[in-house]
């Protein structure tokens, strides 16, 4: 007897209708895709039930107190509480110095800390060393087990000298198993190099993995892999290893035996150069405003990127249509960018674009379709025309940026 495979229209009604409320649990889910730098990425959410957590955030049920169906429907209100992972005394240490960029863990940083939990194991910690103030109350969730912030007006600004004389004395009172610096544009490149010249020790550089005590890394213009024994000093790639999603831990705070001392520097901090936003290459830019079909004024919208001091992107459509050049396609088919904001303007949100933003920190879309892609991967969501909200936003930004002069005034 010969199966005969049927038609459900009704199925293919609500799959063309992103407006159905049933057209989402029609979707196929994207189970793992491969990341830019050749990591395979896994989809946490199709993998596992899941939860609504008390900051809005979806958690993942590892429980299982969601297999049945009086716990299924008590899902959106259930809290399962993340196991805490304490280490009371550490064998050793794993020193990381996360960038910090605007006082924030980026996606870099929490891949960093992921690798030093790997390397950590159970009975090793993991010691953050922040520089200044910060934002961040998310170190316990990062995989934090020793928090260290040297704070003070030595380390504001650019003092890479001042750095590495505090990033010594943590040498001495902890002597870390391996030291983990960004290899990033951001800061933890040049403050890796000059902590490795000070010790006397060749780094690994461009590293994306580290296993079986090998550490592998970048060369050749990006076209070859290096392996060789892992250093105690590595200056890691974005997505280095997975971030830690799965455990809390204690973020203890800790303080430094004796105190550094003050470098005379020879450098002197003349502050951040001004640079137009529309010359940054997307792949470096760090907030990109991008547009897509759902633009309709695109003067308004440049005014607005010129506003908001953001570079210009745009969706494969925009670009096909001639309204942006082809050098501003985001995607998978355009450029891979790693913003720390990325702000979607009227973009749908085809798999190609979810793509090429997924090493964005912070995604925030402006849609008129509240069911469309690009809106349930946002960390914020603004329901409304863009036209409308593009003219209001350059009216906030101009009142913010006329009150702080009269501030100063």
């Amino acid at each position: 007897m010969t199966d005969i495979i049927r038609r459900d229209p009704r199925a293919e009604r609500i799959a063309r209708n992103r407006l159905h409320p049933l057209h989402a649990a029609l979707q196929p889910q994207q189970i793992q895709w491969m990341g830019p730098n050749g990591i395979v990425r896994k989809n946490p959410h199709a993998a596992a039930a899941g939860f609504i957590g008390p900051a809005g955030i979806k958690r993942i049920d590892r429980s299982g107190a969601q297999q049945g169906g009086a716990a299924k429907r008590q899902s959106t209100s259930a809290v399962v509480q993340l196991p805490l992972h304490v280490v009371e005394q550490p064998a050793f240490v794993i020193a990381v110095v996360p960038d910090m960029v605007g006082g924030r863990l980026s996606s870099h940083d929490k891949d960093l800390l992921g690798l030093a939990h790997q390397l950590a194991g159970q009975h090793g910690a993991v010691l953050a060393v922040v520089f200044g103030e910060h934002k961040e109350s998310a170190f316990d969730s990062a995989g934090v087990d020793r928090l260290l912030q040297l704070a003070g007006d030595e380390y504001s600004g650019y003092s890479p000298e001042q750095r590495v004389l505090a990033l010594r004395a943590v040498e001495n009172q902890f002597n870390p198993r391996h030291w983990l610096l960004p290899d990033s544009r951001t800061g933890g490149g040049e403050l890796g190099r000059r902590l490795a010249s000070s010790l006397g020790e060749r780094p690994a550089t461009r590293v994306w993995q580290v296993k079986d005590g090998q550490s592998t890394g970048r060369a050749g213009a990006g076209r070859e892999d290096i392996a060789q024994v892992a250093p105690r000093l590595i200056l890691a790639a974005a997505e280095c290893a997975e971030p830690v999603s799965e455990t809390r831990h204690e973020a203890r705070q800790v303080e430094l035996s004796a105190q550094v001392a003050r470098n005379l520097p020879r450098i002197e901090d003349l502050g951040s150069v001004a640079v137009d936003p529309a010359q940054i290459p997307m792949a470096e830019s760090e907030f990109i405003l991008s547009g897509g079909n759902g633009v309709k004024d695109w003067a308004l919208f440049h005014r607005a990127a010129v506003a908001l001091g953001a570079t210009e992107g745009a969706s494969r459509v925009a670009v096909d249509d001639g309204h942006m050049p082809r050098a501003r396609q985001v995607g998978a088919t355009g450029t891979w960018v790693t913003a720390r904001v990325y702000v979607a303007v009227g973009i749908s949100g085809a798999i190609q674009h979810l793509q090429g933003i997924g090493a964005c920190d912070k995604v925030v879309a402006v849609n008129q379709d509240p069911g469309c892609d690009m809106i349930k991967r946002a960390d914020l969501a603004v329901i409304g025309d863009a036209a409308a909200i593009l003219q209001a936003l350059i009216e906030r930004v101009e009142a913010h940026r006329n009150g702080m002069k009269r501030d100063a005034a």
